[in-house]
């Protein structure tokens, strides 16, 4: 289906999205609109990089009160660089409408900033972070009582034992029959038992199954991994990097103290690399995605911060240092690359009592993984 097909969708939206060559709606933006223009709370389960953002911010955008001065929705995510993105889209969908725009704000800037920042605009969607979030309704220094949607982008990471009371005192200060959307690449039992309590015959959407029935992972990525000593995952991965090339790499390491160290290592050795990581500044986030999109550097070394917030094209490699300590994690890891129908690689750095997660993922997610091993420099099976 096309865009324009929409009759709900604004004529200036249209001409954005065909300047941006984006014509033809992908499966969960085709079947969801309807249903969330329609007010319906919806549970949609979708493999990253198949257009989760647009397929719910078109709707509501489609549907936005221009008259109406006061938040009309809200859209909450686990992380400031998510924010600042989304942010992003939904400012270039709303540019020619100048009664409506979007705003955001997460825990790590100004807070009297960004409340000064709210009353000048006046954000008809309001995408945050669940803390700052939940600071502002708390303190009353935004007005919620007009929120007719709530969106919970990654829900399944929002709904964990970190954001879940929030997340519940969040939907507890907004109206009863607010629409509520929960969308992710993975849904877990956590996430079905906050939609029984808080959302209102919800309509749930698998559009990984409806996709392919062998897995919800892209079969454009091939799946690698090889065996490590703890003490040599770092140097490994530095030798690994070297065989492998990559053209645009994300490397997920688990230990802030290891990603310095990689970080480093990576560096004295000349390759072109950024880090990114909770303990960096709002600035010093932002100079290394902006480094890592346009080229600047090729490899961005990362904690899970870069699993749920970046919507970057053209990443081929994923290497995992550690492994992520939860198994759907590994989904939202890999979908990093291999995105838009592109070839791509995640390769893990495993010990050997690992084993038994590998064959795990393979049952799981129904994938494929080959060992490999390095030798003379290059990347072969073990």
């Amino acid at each position: 289906m096309q865009f324009n097909e929409i009759k709900e969708i604004n004529n200036d939206i249209i001409v954005y999205l065909n300047t941006n060559k984006i014509t033809e709606m992908t499966p969960v933006q085709a079947q969801s609109f309807k249903h969330i223009y329609n007010n319906k709370d919806m549970i949609i389960c979708s493999s990253t990089g198949t257009g989760k953002t647009l397929a719910y911010l078109l709707p509501i955008i489609s549907k936005l009160d221009p008259s109406n001065k006061n938040i009309q929705a809200l859209i909450v995510v686990p992380t400031g660089e998510l924010a600042a993105q989304i942010n992003s889209v939904a400012n270039d969908l709303l540019e020619k409408n100048p009664n409506l725009n979007a705003n955001f704000v997460v825990g790590e800037a100004n807070i009297k900033r960004q409340i000064e920042t709210l009353k000048k605009t006046k954000p008809s969607i309001l995408i945050a972070t669940p803390a700052r979030l939940q600071e502002l309704i708390h303190t009353k220094k935004i007005k919620v009582h007009e929120v007719k949607t709530l969106v919970l982008d990654e829900s399944d990471k929002l709904l964990n034992k970190t954001f879940i009371n929030t997340i519940e005192n969040i939907r507890k200060s907004l109206m009863k029959r607010t629409q509520v959307i929960l969308t992710s690449a993975s849904i877990n039992n956590k996430t079905k038992a906050f939609a029984k309590d808080n959302c209102f015959n919800p309509i749930y959407m698998d559009i990984n199954s409806n996709l392919n029935n062998e897995s919800i992972i892209p079969k454009t990525i091939k799946h690698l991994y090889f065996f490590s000593d703890r003490r040599e995952r770092i140097e490994n991965l530095r030798k690994i990097i070297k065989a492998a090339k990559p053209k645009k790499c994300i490397v997920f390491i688990n230990s802030k103290y290891d990603l310095e160290e990689s970080y480093q290592k990576l560096q004295y050795h000349n390759y072109n690399v950024a880090c990114l990581s909770s303990k960096n500044s709002s600035i010093e986030k932002k100079h290394s995605i902006e480094d890592f999109k346009s080229g600047k550097v090729n490899i961005l070394i990362a904690t899970d911060i870069a699993a749920r917030g970046l919507q970057i094209d053209n990443i081929d490699t994923v290497i995992n240092v550690n492994l992520p300590e939860e198994n759907e994690e590994y989904i939202h890891r890999a979908g990093r690359c291999g995105r838009n129908g592109n070839p791509g690689t995640c390769i893990s750095i495993i010990t050997e009592n690992e084993t038994n997660k590998i064959k795990n993922y393979q049952k799981s997610f129904k994938i494929n993984m080959l060992a490999k091993k390095l030798y003379q420099g290059k990347i072969v099976a073990k």
